[in-house]
């Protein structure tokens, strides 16, 4: 009785070996096709990617104000700002502007209320570094001064472009609230025609 149930697990586990080892020679005559990651792919992942993708910040000094909003909405404190006014200008210089990114959890929260879209996220998602002080960007390599709103409107060539992707950004972080009311009311008058229906 002992002698056949060892026999038959010798049996068994041979069995099993072959059945795997068939599968692994099988694949040994296939052409492989894994795609191998970057290479070989027709359309960089990073452009198959939606505007509204929350990869790795970046700041477009260009438009930024100065505001400190972003620094104050950033729930971990991984962006550090310093700011002052020129007393002889009078215009806001800015003299840093760093972002952790080994601290940042992409929540997009700093992106919300800056006034102009200067902070950002973007496609980029290849941030590894062989250390986390490589990991702090600094975005301001020497004082320059904050960009100021005009009345008018901006009629700059280099900064019109920055200012209108910008508010692009802003205006979809926006869209869901607006669209939220019209969907709600929408709601309510299909219930209202149920109700006199049923009525």
């Amino acid at each position: 009785m002992m002698n056949s149930s060892y026999l038959r697990n010798i049996k068994e586990t041979c069995v099993t070996v072959l059945d795997g080892m068939a599968i692994t020679f099988s694949h040994l005559m296939r052409r492989p096709v894994t795609i191998q990651y970057p290479d070989r792919i027709p359309v960089r992942v990073q452009d198959t990617l939606p505007f509204r993708y929350r990869g790795i910040l970046e700041v477009d000094l260009e438009i930024c104000t100065g505001c400190l909003a972003c620094e104050r909405a950033c729930p971990i404190d991984c962006i550090v700002i310093e700011a002052e006014k020129d007393k002889q200008t009078r215009e806001m210089i800015l003299r840093r502007f760093d972002i952790d990114m080994a601290k940042c959890m992409y929540c997009g929260l700093c992106s919300e209320p800056c006034p102009t879209g200067a902070i950002h996220h973007t496609p980029e998602f290849e941030g590894a570094d062989f250390s986390l002080e490589s990991l702090v960007r600094h975005h301001v390599k020497a004082p320059v001064p904050a960009y100021k709103v005009k009345k008018a409107g901006e009629t700059d060539p280099a900064v019109l472009p920055l200012l209108d992707r910008g508010m692009r950004y802003i205006e979809e972080f926006a869209a869901p609230e607006a669209k939220a009311p019209a969907a709600k009311e929408g709601a309510t008058k299909e219930g209202t025609a149920k109700e006199g229906a049923a009525g």
